[in-house]
């Protein structure tokens, strides 16, 4: 209908087209749509009037005599289907289009396989108000699940299947929760079990249900490399230490990221003899689970504080970061741990954001990445920044490109106010590419809890504030928090001194099925 809509106005064609819709009490309405468009003095359309009227429709749509229940139903299919055949006619010296169009004839298996699994899930929650037909097929729970995995991927779908209550929940409702945020809520866990000896500075990551912890800083700037899991699906979820065999050397202001599925790759951090810029690989459901080292060719500078994420679930994306003598980093390197041989491969690119540390990486729309906050370089001083740059890798000849930021779109607009600059902050990424931001370090009297959220697949990316019942952190540094099951961000305790009360943990659960 759309494509013809466009076809009528471009050729200067008056549109009347009609559609049976039906009250909720199952009387039918004939909904009728006029748009006739206005010519200026150089015969060009400058205005397009649009009316919409609707007018009872006199139609019995019973049973006809001598027609089987099959039949029957096809009649009745008929008179539900939208738009048919367009056939002009002629009005003054210019034409209109008046007719109906077929979609609704076709079958429900075509409908859904075919044209509404290929749309938004806002726009199949938008098009069951059209007729009572759409309104049963959008009920369907597998037409659901192919619109969600056709617009969040296999792979985000797949997590979220192992959500506690996913199922009982639906993916109706999964998926107005997770596009809307009406059911996001902050919540205070306490779990069993401990993390000894106590640390900072160490990294978390979420394999499906489990968090996983590794490394950090010990007293006296200890490097530590033991590794432990917290099962959030247990009914009494608690600590448990792995003892996991060749453990990689201690270390602490690493990245800990999730591949393939149940494996966990570190790279780089501040050790014993100083930065390190090596590869460790553990898959956690190994008998036994053991780490082994990945010998990638023309790894880059060793590095800490710098900011990682995992592409198609087997690439590993490192950005930035401290390098001996405190320089700071602008680069970006790729490693394809699917390969046998992996090497790394620095990402060429004609400009780079200002080299950074504790800033974040996130994934959204498949294969683009976006770098947010840190501590960035200007001139001879570093400040904290709230820049947004974007960049996609699938293009031939990836590049950088600013989003926005402090006196970028976004910062001065009451409805668009940009996060305060901040560095070590968590990062969420949402289903359909949007991403959270929230926690970190930040100057002044700022809340630190505060949510902010932007989609960056917007035409003009604007931030707003994500207002979140519930009892929220007072700060959620770097390293310390990661997304479980695609609809919980964990914060891994509190800090009191050099310490992280590891007992504690908040929870912002993005939908109702996972409180």
């Amino acid at each position: 209908m759309v494509s013809e809509i466009r076809r009528c106005l471009e050729e200067g064609i008056e549109f009347q087209g009609e559609l049976l819709n039906f009250r909720k009490d199952g009387s039918p309405l004939m909904n009728r749509l006029r748009l006739t468009p206005i010519y200026g003095e150089d015969d060009t359309i400058t205005h397009v009037i649009g009316i919409q009227f609707f007018t009872e429709a006199n139609i019995d749509l019973g049973p006809v005599p001598g027609y089987s229940v099959k039949e029957s139903s096809k009649l009745a299919d008929k008179f539900r289907s939208g738009f048919s055949t367009y056939r002009p006619i002629p009005v003054g010296d210019r034409n209109v289009s008046r007719g109906i169009c077929g979609i609704l004839q076709l079958s429900d298996e075509v409908l859904s396989l075919k044209i509404l699994s290929r749309l938004t899930p806002r726009d199949i929650a938008s098009i069951g108000s059209v007729c009572r037909q759409l309104y049963e097929l959008t009920k369907n729970e597998d037409l659901w699940r192919m619109v969600c995995q056709n617009a969040w991927g296999s792979e985000t779908t797949r997590v979220l299947e192992t959500v506690p209550g996913a199922k009982r929940l639906g993916w109706g409702r999964l998926a107005r929760e997770l596009t809307t945020l009406e059911a996001a809520t902050w919540r205070k866990l306490t779990v069993g079990g401990s993390v000894e000896p106590s640390r900072c500075n160490f990294s978390a990551c979420a394999v499906g249900n489990r968090v996983v912890l590794f490394g950090g800083e010990g007293v006296n700037m200890q490097p530590m490399n033991d590794t432990f899991v917290l099962d959030l699906n247990s009914s009494n979820p608690e600590w448990q230490h792995v003892h996991v065999s060749s453990p990689p050397p201690g270390r602490w202001g690493h990245t800990l990221s999730c591949v393939n599925g149940s494996h966990l790759v570190v790279f780089g951090g501040c050790g014993r003899q100083g930065l390190l810029n090596d590869v460790f690989i553990l898959d956690l459901d190994a008998k036994p689970p053991s780490w082994r080292e990945i010998s990638g060719l023309a790894p880059p500078l060793p590095r800490s504080w710098h900011s990682s994420c995992t592409l198609d679930g087997t690439k590993l994306i490192v950005s930035g970061g401290c390098a001996d003598s405190g320089v700071l980093l602008s680069d970006t390197f790729l490693l394809d741990l699917s390969m046998e041989k992996p090497i790394w491969r620095e990402i060429p690119v004609s400009w780079t954001p200002p080299s950074r540390l504790g800033h974040t990486l996130s994934v959204y729309g498949g294969r683009k990445i976006l770098m947010f906050g840190g501590l960035a370089k200007s001139g001879p001083l570093r400040f904290r920044s709230s820049d947004v740059f974007t960049m996609d890798l699938s293009e031939e000849e990836p590049c950088w490109r600013c989003v926005t930021g402090s006196g970028m779109p976004g910062a001065g607009n009451p409805s668009g106010i940009a996060p305060p600059p901040r560095l070590d902050h968590v990062a969420v990424s949402l289903p359909g590419g949007r991403i959270l931001i929230f926690g970190g370090s930040v100057a002044g009297l700022h809340s630190a809890s505060q949510l902010y959220l932007l989609d960056p697949t917007d035409e003009k990316p604007t931030w707003r504030i994500l207002n979140v019942p519930g009892r929220p952190p007072r700060f959620a540094w770097g390293h310390s928090t990661c997304v479980v099951g695609g609809t919980r961000a964990i914060v891994l305790g509190g800090q009191t001194g050099e310490e992280w009360m590891l007992s504690e943990l908040h929870e912002l659960s993005l939908a109702s099925s996972a409180t």
